[in-house]
């Protein structure tokens, strides 16, 4: 109906603009599921050298070695620090990304509810109309009936 013409383009817009949200929501929700697997892989990574060092340590070692492993133990522990701020960081944008698409569903929702009152009042004023013209066609006929009673009695 092109009276709500407006409305249903505003509701396929603000559709489009929710599918777009998730599908950011949607990326986001990767994003920090590749981060939190690189996570778990360096965090593995880090045990399981610790344990190959520890399990090999009854070997004599020079200090170089030592000194060596040490380094690298640090360097894969900020690795490990600085991937866990990536993470909060991505959180972060993840619960971004779900409140704009929360707010851009409210926004559809709250499209669709006004096209659903305007329509429920625009069947109810043509209903009343109807009923308008059903009242003044039965008051027309009555008004009918006894003019022609009237005149039946008069003859």
């Amino acid at each position: 109906m092109p009276k709500f013409r407006a409305l249903e383009l505003a509701i396929d817009q603000a559709s489009r603009q929710r599918d777009e949200q998730a599908r950011l929501y949607a990326q986001a929700q990767r994003a920090l599921s590749y981060a939190r697997n690189q996570l778990d892989q360096l965090q593995n990574y880090s045990a399981d050298t610790d344990a190959r060092w520890v399990a090999g340590r009854a070997v004599n070692l020079s200090v170089e070695m030592v000194k060596h492993h040490y380094q690298f133990m640090d360097r894969l522990q900020n690795a490990v620090h600085l991937q866990q701020g990536v993470l909060q960081n991505l959180e972060r944008q993840l619960e971004a990304a779900h409140q704009r698409v929360l707010q851009a569903e409210f926004r559809l929702a709250g499209f669709k509810q006004v096209l659903k009152a305007r329509r429920a009042a625009h069947s109810q004023l043509l209903h009343r109309r109807e009923q308008l013209a059903t009242d003044e066609f039965a008051a027309q006929r009555h008004i009918r009936g006894r003019a022609d009673q009237s005149l039946e009695d008069v003859s």
